[in-house]
């Protein structure tokens, strides 16, 4: 079983039932990124639904086909997503993409690691 991926765009690990997920640093995501980044992130999830944890903080921006495709395709197999994020700037991608793109799946940022964790534990 594959529990570390890295591409382009991200880092991948699945420890204790969390995939975790960190951005590399000053990454633009658009359509053809984000495809890649869960077709990258599906290899890993050997069809189990799982928690995820996104930590957004590299993030430079999100493109908005790219943020549509995210909350819905990106959604595949997800039990619940919590970012972590940096004010002010991932936060703000973080809150736009939450009250724009609706994700299907339950979603919230964090500053705070722990709290993300209990969050994303509540739906293991």
């Amino acid at each position: 079983m594959l529990t570390y991926f890295r591409n382009d765009y991200a880092e991948y690990s699945l420890d204790k039932g969390i995939l975790f997920i960190t951005y590399l640093n000053g990454v633009s995501i658009d359509l053809n990124a984000s495809i890649q980044i869960v077709k990258d992130r599906l290899s890993l999830h050997e069809s189990q639904f799982l928690p995820v944890l996104c930590d957004i903080r590299g993030v430079k921006e999100v493109n908005k086909s790219a943020r549509a495709y995210l909350a819905m395709e990106g959604s595949t197999l997800i039990k619940a997503v919590a970012f972590i994020v940096e004010p002010p700037v991932s936060e703000v991608l973080s809150e736009f993409y939450i009250q724009t793109s609706k994700p299907p799946v339950p979603t919230k940022a964090f500053i705070d690691i722990e709290e993300a964790l209990a969050f994303l534990n509540s739906f293991k």
